[in-house]
């Protein structure tokens, strides 16, 4: 008996299973890391990684070692997930919570939101305020410099400068964009001192009103499956909330 093999289907579970490994190791995919998952060959899985980095969504960053995924793979990974993600309800619960400790100031509100974002992500929390143009909330900067990707000591001050400088940063978190949540990944950022970070932006409203952006920094090898529903949830909450503090 023929076996029917779904070549394209199997070339986009190879390229997930290995962008969830890289997520989970921080370092290059050997095809012997995911080969049992298909139960495949290492050496099929060489080739299925060969054609993957032909499409340009894995590369490799040593002669003989394994894959790491490319900006286009992380989009392509990002756009399938979007579709069927969904955050724990023992998470939406304790973000709730924060939000019923006496909280009624605007200025608090925001600063308590950035915080909560962080340490829901484990990633850098941002919060900014259409009416105060100039003025960003962020929390969990530590929380990034954690990460392998930036243990660079001039990817370190490449970052901090911009979080200080905020103007690249607002010029991102402000687009406009009609998705629940809006994700960038490494050069779609547009600067170069940001391109091994990622953002994920969603939206708060108020009184069906635009009021600003809550937004996730961290690096590219970022956890998008806990991270997007994660930012979508807060925003909703937020926006409730908004109805009943003082400006």
């Amino acid at each position: 008996m023929v076996k029917n093999v779904d070549y394209e289907s199997r070339r986009r579970a190879v390229l997930s299973a290995t962008i969830n490994k890289h997520i989970s190791k921080a370092g290059p995919v050997a095809s012997e890391d995911i080969a049992n998952n298909f139960d495949l060959s290492p050496a099929t899985i060489r080739n299925i990684f060969s054609e993957l980095e032909d499409s340009g969504y894995l590369t490799h960053p040593y002669t003989s070692g394994g894959r790491i995924p490319t900006d286009k793979g992380y989009r392509y990974y990002v756009d399938f997930l979007n579709a069927q993600i969904e955050l724990l309800d023992g998470e939406k619960k304790k973000i709730l919570r924060e939000y019923k400790k006496g909280i009624r100031k605007l200025e608090d509100a925001l600063e308590e939101t950035s915080e909560l974002i962080s340490q829901t992500t484990h990633y850098a929390g941002i919060v900014s305020f259409l009416e105060w143009q100039d003025k960003l909330f962020y929390k969990g900067l530590g929380r990034i410099l954690e990460h392998p990707e930036f243990k660079d000591s001039q990817k370190i001050r490449i970052l901090v400068h911009a979080l200080e400088e905020k103007g690249h940063l607002l010029e991102v978190i402000n687009r406009d964009f009609n998705d629940k949540v809006k994700v960038y990944i490494g050069h779609e950022l547009g600067h170069p001192e940001m391109e091994n970070c990622s953002l994920v932006v969603s939206s708060y409203r108020r009184k069906n009103k635009p009021q600003g952006k809550l937004a996730v920094l961290g690096p590219v090898r970022m956890e998008y499956e806990h991270i997007i529903p994660a930012l979508a949830y807060i925003s909703d909450v937020l926006s409730d909330f908004m109805e009943s503090i003082e400006e």
